[in-house]
Formats: structure tokens, C-alpha cells, sequence
């Protein structure tokens, strides 16, 4: 088992989930590392037991360009965690790996979700968040918890062409 605390919240990983405490644990040593089935060849997000795409359990763990875009995003105002309350407004996004992009179909892409956080891995400021929309360019980053445990966040991608203006939510 593996735990940490983050912002106040404990976090664990019992040993009997296997594909999540591999996962957690290459985080941990700052590589982004997703299965890949032996039959089909598509990496998939979240770690499983099975492919979702052929239902086969073989597969490989293979290092992953943690690079993408903002496929669709959310700005939580009203924390549900105590810890978090101080922290809002803060973003949780779900970015289109560059990687396997389009595939098994033209709607589908590899998704990963995480929170938008700055260059010091801090949830990012409103401001930030502000600049954030559907089409950022972003790249993982990672926050040790304990040894065995990081998470994967999201931060602004400095070395690709940012779009003009990402589309966002109108604000009220």
C-alpha cells in the first residue's frame, strides 16, 4: 500500500490494485506511463484489467508524451473538500493527448484528466485560469506525495503555439 497526503487529504492505494499503484508509481518517479493492449495496440486511460476496446488483459506499460489540449474543462467554485475550500476557484481539465489522437475513431482521442496548476505546481491562480479554454496547449507535470505516490497535473505548454483565443463557458 502506498499513501501521502495532499492539500490535507489522505490519499491510498491498496495493494490489491495493482494497475493504479503501477501507474501512481511511475508518476512518482516523473514518467507518464499508460497500458497498451498486445492485441489491439491502443493505449488506453484509466489503468484497467482489460482492454475497453477488445476486452483483452494482456498488455505493456509504455511511456507516453504527457502533451495534449484542452478537450473541455471545469472551474470548481464551492469546494466538496474542507482542504480545497481556500483553493477556489480552481480548474480540472480533460486534455486530447497528442498521442493516439483520432483513434479507434475521428471523435475519440486518449483523455486524461487533472488540475490546471502553475509552473510551481501550485493550483493555478485565477488569473490563469482566466487564459484556460478549449484548445490550450498543456503538459503534464507532477507532484510528489510520498515515495511511490504523484499526481498528474496540468500546466501551460510554453514551447507550443497557444491558440488565439480559447473558446470558454460565456460567464454570467
Amino acid at each position: 500500500m502506498v499513501s501521502g497526503d495532499y492539500l490535507g487529504m489522505s490519499l491510498s492505494i491498496t495493494d490489491m490494485d495493482t494497475e493504479n499503484l503501477t501507474y501512481f508509481g511511475y508518476c512518482s518517479e516523473g514518467e507518464f506511463r499508460l497500458q497498451k493492449c498486445r492485441e489491439c495496440g491502443f493505449i488506453r486511460y484509466p489503468p484497467g484489467t482489460a482492454c475497453p476496446w477488445c476486452a483483452n488483459r494482456s498488455f505493456e506499460w509504455v511511456l507516453v508524451e504527457g502533451q495534449g489540449e484542452v478537450h473541455s474543462y471545469g472551474e470548481v467554485h464551492h469546494a466538496v473538500q474542507k482542504s480545497l475550500s481556500e483553493k477556489v476557484p480552481y480548474m480540472i481539465l480533460v486534455v486530447d493527448l497528442d498521442v493516439q489522437k483520432g483513434k479507434p475513431t475521428e471523435h475519440e482521442a486518449l483523455r486524461v484528466a487533472g488540475n490546471l496548476v502553475d509552473e510551481d505546481g501550485e493550483l493555478a491562480s485565477p488569473e490563469l485560469i482566466g487564459k484556460v479554454g478549449i484548445g490550450t496547449r498543456v503538459r503534464m507535470v507532477f507532484h510528489k506525495v510520498s515515495n511511490g505516490l504523484a499526481l498528474p497535473f496540468w500546466t501551460l505548454d510554453k514551447n507550443t503555439e497557444q491558440p488565439g483565443t480559447p473558446w470558454r463557458y460565456p460567464e454570467n
